[in-house]
Parts: C-alpha cells; sequence; structure tokens
C-alpha cells in the first residue's frame, strides 16, 4: 500500500546557475497547472491515509496559503502525517508560515546553499544570507518546530572553512535538520556551458564532506544519510521512506513515483501535462534482481546500512553467500564494515560510493 506522496510544483521566478531541475518560469500557467494536478490526484490517488506527503519544486512558495489548501484536502492525512513544504528563504513572511502551519503543514525545507552573499549572487540566487535567517525566525514563530536548510558545497570561490562557517551559522539558528549536497554540473545547467571560475574541485569537496560531517556530529547532528544529518528524532519521514524503497505517488510535471513494482517519470513539459495529465515520459516494471540490487543501492546510503535478515526473507536469498567475493573485497579496503545486522559503508566508502555500489549490481 503506498503512504508517501511527492508534489512536484513546477514553477521558479528565475534559474539558478547549477540547476537541471525542471521548471518554468511562466506564472501564467500556474492556475492551469493546479486545475490539471487536481485530476491528476484525484485520478491516481487510492485514498490511503499518507505517512508523508512532500511539496517540491521548482519553487513550491509560490503558492498562495489558499492554493495549498486545495492540494492538502484531496489527501487522506492525519495528525502523524510529516507535511514538508519547500520554501526559498525570500518568501518566508510570517503570515505565509503561519497559514501553512494552520493547514497541517508541520516541516519546512528552507534552500539556503549558502551564507556568503557574494557566492548566493555568482549561483543565481534570489535571496541574500539575512533572508535566510529571517525565514528561519518567521517559521519558528509560526509555531514550527522542524525546520531543514539545504547547503550545496563545491561552490565557486568557496572555501572550507566558509563551508563550516555556514554550518555554524545553522548550528546556532535553532533548526533540526541539514542536507549537504555537492555540486554537480548537469549537462543542461547554465553552469555546464558558462563553467565558473574558482570552482574546488573533487578533492577539496572530499575535504569539505569529511570536514562537515565532523562538525555536525560535534553540533548534536546525527548523519543518518550521506547527505542529510538531524536533531534526535527529526530525521526526514518521507526522504526515509525512498531509501526504505517503499512505494510513493509522483504528482506533477516531471515527478517521479513507484507503485506496484513499476517506477514511473510524469511528462516533463507543462504543455504536455496540461494536455494529458495520465500519459507518462515513461514506466519501467521492475524485475526482482532490480528491486534487490534498488534494496541494497538505496540502503547502503543509511548511516545504519542494510539488514540482511530483512533481505534474505524478502528475496529468499543468502545475501551473505550471494555477495561473499563483493563483501571481502571491501570490509578488507575497510569501505565497508559489518553492523550487528548487516553491513554498511564506512566514511571513507562513502567518498567512492558509486564504486562500492556498482559491484552489488549485475
Amino acid at each position: 500500500m503506498v503512504k508517501s506522496a511527492y508534489i512536484h510544483i513546477p514553477f521558479c521566478k528565475s534559474k539558478c546557475h547549477y540547476c537541471s531541475f525542471v521548471s518554468f518560469a511562466d506564472l501564467d500557467l500556474k492556475k492551469d497547472f493546479l486545475k490539471i494536478l487536481a485530476k491528476e490526484i484525484n485520478h491516481f490517488y487510492q485514498g490511503e491515509i499518507l505517512n508523508t506527503l512532500y511539496f517540491g519544486g521548482g519553487t513550491p512558495s509560490l503558492l498562495e496559503v489558499s492554493e495549498f489548501e486545495n492540494i492538502i484536502r484531496l489527501f487522506n492525512i492525519n495528525k502523524n502525517t510529516e507535511v514538508t513544504v519547500e520554501v526559498n528563504p525570500e518568501g518566508g513572511s510570517y503570515e505565509f508560515f503561519r497559514g501553512l502551519f494552520d493547514l497541517g503543514v508541520n516541516r519546512i525545507s528552507l534552500g539556503c546553499q549558502t551564507f556568503d552573499d557574494k557566492i548566493l549572487n555568482l549561483i543565481n540566487r534570489r535571496h541574500n544570507a539575512g533572508q535566510v535567517i529571517d525565514a528561519v525566525m518567521a517559521a519558528q514563530n509560526a509555531g514550527f518546530g522542524n525546520i531543514s536548510l539545504d547547503f550545496i558545497y563545491g561552490l565557486p570561490a568557496q572555501t572550507q572553512d566558509g563551508f563550516l562557517h555556514d554550518l555554524d551559522i545553522a548550528s546556532k539558528a535553532g533548526i533540526q535538520h541539514i542536507s549537504l549536497y555537492g555540486l554537480k554540473l548537469e549537462p543542461d545547467c547554465h553552469f555546464s556551458k558558462n563553467m565558473p571560475v574558482n570552482l574546488p574541485d573533487d578533492d577539496v569537496q572530499a575535504d569539505m564532506y569529511l570536514a562537515a560531517v565532523e562538525f555536525l556530529k560535534s553540533k548534536g547532528f546525527e548523519q543518518y544519510e550521506f547527505s542529510n544529518f538531524a536533531q534526535k528524532g527529526f530525521n526526514s519521514r518521507h526522504n526515509t521512506a525512498y531509501w526504505d524503497n517503499q512505494e510513493y505517488y509522483g504528482f506533477g510535471v516531471a515527478s517521479h513515483g513507484y507503485q506496484n513494482g513499476i517506477r514511473y517519470a510524469n511528462l516533463d513539459t507543462i504543455e504536455d501535462y496540461l494536455k494529458d495529465f495520465t500519459s507518462k515520459k515513461e514506466t519501467k516494471l521492475l524485475t526482482q534482481k532490480e528491486i534487490l540490487e534498488e534494496e541494497i543501492f538505496l540502503g547502503l546510503r543509511k548511516s545504519c546500512g542494510i539488514d540482511v535478515d530483512k533481505i534474505n526473507s524478502k528475496f529468499g536469498i543468502d545475501f551473505s553467500s550471494k555477495y561473499k567475493n563483493v563483501l571481502v573485497k571491501y570490509l578488507d579496503l575497510g569501505l565497508l564494515e559489518q553492523t550487528t545486522k548487516g553491513y554498511k559503508l564506512t566514511l571513507q566508502g562513502v567518498l567512492v560510493s558509486n564504486v562500492v555500489l556498482a559491484e552489488f549490481i549485475d
């Protein structure tokens, strides 16, 4: 049974230079999009009580509170449902946050990226550092006690000291969750065609990551996945559902979902989506072998690693025997370690995770 839903709000006032996510600047289409979005939800959603509901983008905070209300009321949620909205700092007023809080939204994710105003300008963000702090305070005053900040490391002209300074500011802001993402330039983003100068290389990025893990640990944040850190009890339940390989709905332009063993992607132009919300850009029925490989791949992203007994029971295999050669190789290299329940990547293993994980895929 599907217990999570992701909604992609595909509008942005402008495009960040590193961004390759699907988004559109034509806000005149917002009304039509929301009308079709409601039809899509009513068509596919089966009425389950959701554990998590997540609004991502794009820039979800371009919606009015009343527009969020019209969407949320289409779902069966209760006081235990984690409802997250991604917010750009410049749109984070007290009135907006209070309106969301009164609707039952209980988690806010703010796209900070850095507190360095010069770098924010270089990457074409619309906010400044002061607006991030103002947004955090506004959300807290509105009643939110579960706030996450996103950061990117490896940005142009960014240093390790500067990155740690960003995290120090965040740790003092009274937030509960931090996500860290290494800069990766996809072919269709602005920076891939206009390469910035003073871009930290892979080795510097790795040093930034290792330093950040140590720093956040010293500030009481527990790392529960490669990129995610939380105060105790504040892990993102929605993202954890992904890493636990659970099924979820995907609604909206370019959203992805996973149901009945089928991974699917919605149409990725707004014009096509508005014409036919039932069609998919891509669907793939996974084989049992592919589901097993995803279970391993996603599970090893978690700091707790994989539970061998659960995998053996679910797939009818002897994991330690099936993958003996891979396990021995990376245990000896110090990139994997054994836990009471199975195996997990070491911190050094995380840095070369693509190499390690590839060996679990035939």
